[in-house]
């Protein structure tokens, strides 16, 4: 026991010492940067998937057939290539010259995006920018479609990602999630903002509760006669410290919070998904996706690649992205937080070692 009260006050030097050197180079390189430009604080990135999804076919057309006829065919697909360019081309200007000239029919337009999510949900920052952009544009013909990897994180974080899902529905366009690996927790709370979510058969979707944890060096402080004083204004500013002494009234009052918040968690995915039986699925439990489709947390077993592929043979389908340029002390941030996510999967995959699940 004293070894790990001894180990326990160790860590907690040493995480002291790396949270003092971030912050310190933070600042540092902070000052060091003090032009505030306001302009181009980042830049959108669109990539049309039908070309490319065509050129990968194409390439495997020609790989595959005989030499002889392979300049051949090649010649033949540049030609068809240049024809439909032309054939939209010289649509794009009798339009232009006659406003009432019938222009050919368009396709709906499929808009994709890409979040990956950590702990603070920080790829928001991306999304908001990214749904801003396709809202001015996309109509109910539409759809957008949201590529989801998240195991979840801070409540808050991920109930603005939500909101910002949220906005793409209250425009009555089609909203699409694919789930290629895991949404789980805040990771399925923007999923279930959907219309529609498919999942990969082996995909990890639920986890809807609340989790909170913290250690406690108040029986380490005394020990080496280290006297904390937390001093509050209000009887709930503090409930639970890492370095005070926690009181019952304390722990009461957190886990009635908790409780709360897991609520709202179980509200807000009954008003979006009311096909499901919120008693059953919202106790922090999590089901793969075939388990999942039975228990009607997704709508249908598929990959975000199967389901794109079908959807570039009637619609125009574009990846947005919302590059964002950083300065060296947010790249350090960022870093550090990713390697912080690292530790924890690695902490969680070794603790559910032995589980027939891997949450």
């Amino acid at each position: 026991m004293e070894f790990l009260l001894e180990y326990g006050l160790f860590l907690a030097k040493v995480v002291t010492t790396v949270i003092a050197v971030v912050i310190l180079v933070s600042i540092i390189v902070g000052l060091g940067q003090k032009s505030r430009q306001s302009g181009s604080k980042g830049h959108l990135e669109i990539t049309p998937l039908n070309e490319m999804f065509d050129d990968m076919s194409e390439a495997i057309k020609l790989a595959v057939m005989d030499e002889s006829l392979h300049k051949a065919e090649a010649k033949k697909l540049h030609k068809e290539k240049q024809k439909k360019a032309k054939q939209l081309q010289k649509a794009s200007k009798k339009a232009a010259k006659d406003p009432e000239a019938a222009l050919p029919e368009q396709k709906p337009r499929v808009f994709v995006v890409n979040f990956h999510g950590n702990i603070s949900a920080s790829a928001v920052t991306h999304l908001r920018e990214e749904v801003t952009a396709i809202l001015s544009q996309a109509t109910s013909n539409d759809e957008v479609v949201v590529r989801l990897e998240s195991g979840g994180g801070m409540v808050h974080s991920y109930g603005l990602a939500s909101s910002q899902l949220d906005r793409i529905r209250k425009r009555n366009i089609p909203l699409t999630v694919c789930v290629d690996k895991v949404a789980a927790s805040g990771g399925y709370m923007m999923a279930c903002v959907a219309d529609k979510i498919l999942a990969a058969p082996f995909a990890i979707l639920g986890s809807i509760g609340v989790v909170a944890q913290l250690p406690n060096f108040n029986k380490v402080l005394k020990k080496h006669d280290v006297e904390f004083e937390l001093l509050t204004a209000g009887e709930h500013k503090r409930t639970l410290t890492m370095f005070g002494e926690n009181t019952d009234s304390g722990r009461e009052k957190f886990l009635e919070e908790l409780e709360d918040t897991h609520s709202l968690f179980k509200e807000f995915v009954q008003q979006h998904r009311p096909q499901v039986d919120i008693d059953k699925i919202a106790t922090g439990e999590v089901w793969l996706g075939t388990r999942a489709l039975a228990v009607a947390l997704v709508d249908d077993l598929q990959t975000s690649d199967e389901y794109l592929v079908a959807r570039a043979q009637e619609a125009d389908i574009y990846e947005i992205s919302f590059v964002l340029k950083k300065k060296l002390h947010q790249r350090l941030g960022i870093a550090a937080e990713e390697s912080v996510d690292r530790v924890m999967l690695r902490w969680w995959e070794r603790l559910t070692s032995n589980s027939d699940r891997i949450t």
